[in-house]
């Protein structure tokens, strides 16, 4: 197993920046598909972007390509999400979330369609993003 805690979220203008990151501590040793999941109230919870912890190209969801970067530092097992050019849309609570293996980046990888959130088993309390126009 695996516990995933992310760090404070923030509240910025539109435009503006931020970085999330995700303290990964336990059965670090094993590989995930590390992600990071998004919510608004009322709505399902979306895949913004992934990562497979044992290598390979990253996954990013339409609306945030070129904006978002999805990196990972496995000398001290932290995932982060640095958010460029946000926008009032961006606004949700953001999650940490990984899976045991590659299987969940591939279905990810090959579209958002494709990515449930139930397929990630392990899964950070969340953070909150507030992007005002």
């Amino acid at each position: 197993q695996v516990q995933l805690a992310e760090s404070d979220g923030g509240s910025v203008q539109a435009g503006g920046s931020l970085r999330l990151s995700c303290a990964v501590t336990g059965h670090t040793y094993k590989k995930y598909c590390m992600a990071w999941f998004r919510q608004v109230p009322g709505q399902k919870r979306e895949g913004v972007a992934g990562i497979y912890s044992g290598g390979g190209d990253p996954w990013y969801h339409d609306s945030v390509k070129g904006r978002f970067t999805i990196s990972q530092d496995n000398t001290d097992n932290t995932l982060y999400l640095q958010m460029t050019d946000l926008k009032p849309e961006d606004t949700a609570m953001y999650y940490c979330v990984a899976a045991a293996g590659l299987g969940p980046c591939t279905y990810c990888s090959a579209g958002i369609k494709h990515c449930y959130p139930e397929n990630f088993e392990f899964s950070g309390r969340g953070t909150q993003v507030a992007v005002s126009s």
